[in-house]
């Protein structure tokens, strides 16, 4: 058992907590508005979840998502989450986050900020290309034929292996894209976003990704 905490408790981390949950794991959940705004939700998922602030969760979380618009990735706390392995779900949407010079001139990505908001956690990719609704209607046994594939992207290979296993055991196959720099290939606009592929047609929709720029 793994204790799995949330950092943003909205469509993508409420399914999270759920295919958690179903596979035996703990969950702290957190959102901004405190702790007493998701009695409804930990009361659907039962006696392996609870609710708690942004710290708690980073702090008691053995693998932490964080899954809260971009522009606020900046509360996310720092000290708590060192060494630990932290999951990136985010997506830069200018109209919401408003303009982030680093990502509209393509010399980082979301995870990279992230990475460097937080320097000596293990950030990896994940979850970002899915609709929150597909996490749970979409999963799959391993060895289902055309199971359905997910990316991840990290700059160290182990988190990327914790991470994929987790993956692998809430009903995907795993597509390794790389680094974290290479978090471009399936953002919003490439071929990739939100499509149901397979780890054939995602490899295939990941490498005909293009820059903005290109575009």
């Amino acid at each position: 058992m793994t204790t799995i905490g949330l950092i943003g408790a909205g469509h993508i981390g409420s399914q999270l907590a759920r295919l958690a949950i179903a596979q035996g794991h703990e969950v702290v959940l957190s959102n901004s508005r405190g702790p007493e705004t998701l009695a409804e939700l930990i009361a659907e998922l039962g006696e392996n979840a609870r609710a708690a602030t942004a710290e708690e969760a980073a702090r008691d979380g053995e693998i932490v998502v964080v899954t809260i618009p971009l522009k606020n990735i900046d509360a996310v706390p720092v000290e708590p989450l060192a060494g630990k392995i932290v999951i990136d779900t985010n997506n830069y949407y200018p109209q919401r986050d408003g303009q982030i010079a680093a990502l509209d001139d393509e010399s980082s990505t979301t995870a990279e900020l992230l990475q460097a908001h937080l320097p000596t956690s293990r950030v990896v990719k994940a979850f970002n290309h899915i609709f929150a609704a597909d996490l749970t209607t979409d999963a799959t046994p391993a060895g289902t034929p055309g199971r359905r594939a997910l990316i991840v992207a990290g700059n160290d290979a182990e988190a990327k292996t914790t991470v994929a296993s987790l993956i692998d055991s809430f009903g995907f196959d795993v597509v390794d894209i790389g680094e974290l720099s290479e978090g471009w290939r399936i953002q919003r606009e490439t071929p990739g976003y939100t499509g149901a592929f397979d780890a054939v047609g995602l490899r295939e929709a990941v490498a005909a990704a293009k820059r903005y720029r290109d575009m």
